[in-house]
């Protein structure tokens, strides 16, 4: 088994460096085709070494590794959403991005490491720790189905707000330098506050995750790799994604339903092995458990329905473009977002797509619109500013 623990951790260890020194070290900004590609690749390796695991390990432990991985995966592209409200609340240029999502995930990945073997060593010491996990669970789930906007979601966290004030930063983004020099002084860029804030959210997104996987199985081979491989990709999705997290409205409620069915099942679990003095007088409790095999049918079953009712959903669509109108008017409008015409042109495009999306609507869509006076007001900034910078333009750029 240490062989196994030293060819996985290698094997994972090559394919960040690979991603470093292959695409992220040369800063540029990646086509839908690139990261469709890479994120192919880095989901048939997660498949493989499920596979893998079902030849090598069995049935039952192969159940456990895909259960464990497909539940990880969703629960990271929720988390997207907000690495994309960090970005944004930032300023981090396009070419940059990548950088400080790989940061980001080794810097998760080293985290949760952390946290599976602590909550390995608890759950095998102390059973009650079930009855933690599944409470946690529990009250995750219930926290997921509020509503939640960008407004929600605030990349000045405790850690950035303190750093803020003990260390001097730099104004601008100095490329990827995390330090530059000011009057003569070393101080910090807002690229590494921002590296701060994109770890500092992962560290929280640990506290719900690990537990979540822990109710599936308590192997922590397979808790660690399907973390792992949840994890590896996340960089490539992030750029796939880009324009489709916003369409995904109903996936929180959807992630809401799994951890609370696996908070349950982590407390059936702990009723039967309990050992707790005031709970049946310390006695174990006869009760129905879940298999893994039930909770991977549950988990995708939930998945693909949440999914699909979100993708076909109006009010997605029109949060969609909402989001798009705001978000790409900013990004247009700054300079410093990316030097790459190619990059400019597709967000001008995707916005002018939102806009023709709100003035399509219907009466009654039209009332999930806020402040639909300011979002056409910033399509026909971003219009004026594309004209200008372009000797050629079609009245499809104007505001109608």
């Amino acid at each position: 088994m240490t062989l196994v623990w030293i060819l996985t951790l290698l094997g994972i260890l090559g394919l960040l460096l690979f991603d470093y020194f292959f695409h992220v070290r040369s800063a540029h900004v990646p086509t839908v085709r690139e990261a469709a590609v890479w994120s192919a690749l880095y989901v048939g390796i997660a498949l493989l070494f499920g596979v893998g695991t079902f030849i090598f390990g069995g049935a039952a432990m192969g159940s456990e590794y895909f259960a464990g991985y497909v539940t990880e995966k969703a629960l990271s592209v929720d988390n997207l959403f907000v690495f994309l409200i960090i970005m944004t609340s930032f300023r981090v240029p396009r070419e940059n991005q990548q950088k400080v999502l790989l940061v980001g995930i080794v810097v998760s990945l080293i985290a949760r490491a952390g946290f599976i073997f602590l909550g390995s060593a608890l759950l095998n010491s102390f059973s009650w720790v079930f009855y933690l996990f599944g409470l946690a669970l529990l009250l995750t789930a219930g926290n997921m189905l509020k509503p939640e906007t960008e407004e929600s979601h605030s990349a000045q966290n405790i850690v950035v707000r303190l750093a803020r004030r003990l260390f001097r930063t730099s104004p601008d983004f100095e490329g990827d330098k995390l330090f530059t020099r000011i009057d003569g002084k070393r101080v910090m860029t807002p690229m590494l506050l921002v590296m701060v804030a994109i770890g500092g959210t992962d560290l929280m997104f640990a506290l719900d995750s690990i537990p979540a996987i822990f109710g599936l199985t308590q192997n922590v081979f397979i808790v660690f790799t399907a973390t792992a491989f949840s994890l590896l990709g996340l960089r490539q999705l992030y750029f796939l994604l880009d324009g489709l997290l916003d369409r995904l409205i109903y996936l929180s409620f959807g992630l809401a339903v799994i951890l609370a069915f696996i908070g349950a099942k982590l407390i059936l679990h702990a009723l039967h092995e309990n050992n707790l003095p005031f709970i049946n007088g310390g006695e174990h409790i006869e009760v129905a458990e879940i298999s893994t095999g039930l909770s991977l049918i549950v988990i995708l079953a939930v998945l693909v329905v949440t999914i699909l009712a979100s993708l076909f959903s109006t009010r997605g669509r029109t949060q969609t473009a909402m989001a798009h109108i705001r978000r790409d008017a900013i990004a247009y409008l700054d300079d410093d977002y990316t030097d790459d015409p190619n990059e400019r042109e597709r967000i001008f495009l995707r916005l002018l797509r939102a806009r023709d999306h709100i003035i399509d609507l219907g009466p009654k869509a039209r009332q999930q619109v806020k402040n639909e006076p300011e979002l056409l007001a910033l399509c026909h900034q971003v219009a004026q500013t594309h004209a200008t910078l372009h000797t050629t333009h079609t009245p499809n750029y104007t505001q109608p």
